[in-house]
Parts: structure tokens; C-alpha cells; sequence
């Protein structure tokens, strides 16, 4: 852990960070690459790992029509709730899996609106007074069609589902870290993927690095 002034801010401060794959680490060569693990070792922070791979913020069915329950709305009633903080990272894999954007006034998770929606409400309510943290994905490949470019669908591009999430933050008042045009990560330039995202859509273990430190000066500055 570093031993200076700014470090000290979110020391043995309890942060939940609920997320895909992204935040479970997948592209790192190990767990303690992860940028939750990089901030809890590096800042003292007691950071919790709620991250799924492969998870969506809206309901995933069973083929007889059963919630599965790996969701962002169905893991975050499982958190612990004596956090200072929540840090949210998701969205990538409801464009991936084509999910409806549908509407703003939309309460149920079948929407990508309805899923963030019932997320804020409930970790409105049951971290009154805490920080809530909206992160907007990272910038990946094959943004304009989840499936790859030789695959057509009739799908909006993946900054529809971003600007919903800025909406969203701007509705609840939660601070946005809006990673997706200040992370600095782009594998659309070669350089910076083979750098940082060399698949294109999961951080590598300097990705990861990269990560942590921006998200630990946001956490502080708020």
C-alpha cells in the first residue's frame, strides 16, 4: 500500500463492486491483478468482488421460462449491506446479448431501462446515505453489432445502452465514472489493444492497473 496522504482516504473503507467479467478479472493473469484486488492491496480499501462473468443487468430465462438469476438485480440483494460504497459495472453483455433498450419509465428487469431502474431503487433504498458509483462500460470491438461484423442483426450500436446508463446516473444523482470516453482504453487502436485489451473486450493485467488507479482517484474524489 502506498504510504501517502491521498492513499489514506479509502482506508478499511468497505466498497462492493458488482459487476461481469470485468470486474471478476477475466483477461488477468491472476486474481490479484483484478483492479478490485489492485485497490484493495494498493489503497487499503476492504473491496468485495461481486462480479459475474458472462452476467447481464436484465433477466436471462431457462428454455421453460424461469429467471435464472445470475443478474446484476437478483446478485445485489446477496451483498453485504455494511458497505461506505457500491461500484457498478455493467451493460456489455445486454448489447452482446441483444437485450430491448426499452424505455425510462420502464420498473421490471426485461428492459436494459427496467434493469437499471430496479437496480438504483433497491440500492437506493438499502444504502441510504452511502456512495452508489455508475461506471459506463469500456469502449470494445465490434460496437456496432454484438454478434461480429460478418454476422447481421438489426440492433442499435453499443453507445445506445451507454447513453442509457448516463441517463440513468443523472436521474439518480449517483457520480458516474464514465469510463467508456475518459478510460483511455480504445482496441480499435491497435497499439493500445495489444497494450491493455489485446481480445478486444476484457483488460489485460496493465488494463486492469490502468483501471485501478482511475477508479481509486474517482472513489476519492467523491
Amino acid at each position: 500500500m502506498r504510504e501517502d496522504e491521498t492513499s489514506m482516504e479509502l482506508k478499511n473503507k468497505k466498497i462492493n463492486f458488482l459487476g461481469d467479467s470485468i470486474t471478476e478479472g477475466w483477461g488477468t493473469t491472476s486474481v490479484d491483478k483484478c483492479f478490485v484486488s489492485l485497490i484493495a492491496s494498493e489503497y487499503g480499501a476492504v473491496c468485495r468482488n461481486y462480479g459475474v462473468g458472462g452476467t447481464r443487468m436484465t433477466w436471462e430465462y431457462t428454455p421453460d421460462g424461469k429467471v435464472i438469476g445470475k443478474d446484476f438485480c437478483s446478485r445485489a440483494v446477496q451483498m453485504d449491506t455494511d458497505a461506505d460504497a457500491v461500484v457498478i459495472l455493467g451493460g456489455t453483455n445486454d448489447f452482446h446479448g441483444e437485450v430491448p433498450i426499452g424505455r425510462m419509465t420502464d420498473t421490471t428487469p426485461v428492459s436494459f431501462y427496467g434493469a437499471w431502474n430496479t437496480l438504483c431503487t433497491y440500492l437506493t433504498e438499502k444504502y441510504l446515505g452511502k456512495s452508489i458509483v455508475i461506471m459506463t462500460p469500456l469502449h470494445r470491438c465490434n460496437e456496432d453489432n454484438p454478434r461480429g461484423e460478418d454476422k447481421p442483426c438489426d440492433v442499435r450500436n453499443f453507445k445506445a445502452y451507454i447513453n442509457v446508463i448516463r441517463e440513468i446516473a443523472e436521474y439518480y444523482s449517483f457520480p458516474l465514472l464514465d469510463l467508456y470516453a475518459q478510460s483511455g482504453i480504445q482496441p480499435r487502436i491497435p497499439l493500445v489493444k495489444e497494450t491493455y485489451m489485446p481480445d478486444g473486450l476484457h483488460p489485460n493485467d496493465a488494463g486492469h492497473a490502468l483501471l485501478a488507479q482511475k477508479i481509486a482517484s474517482f472513489l476519492k474524489s467523491i
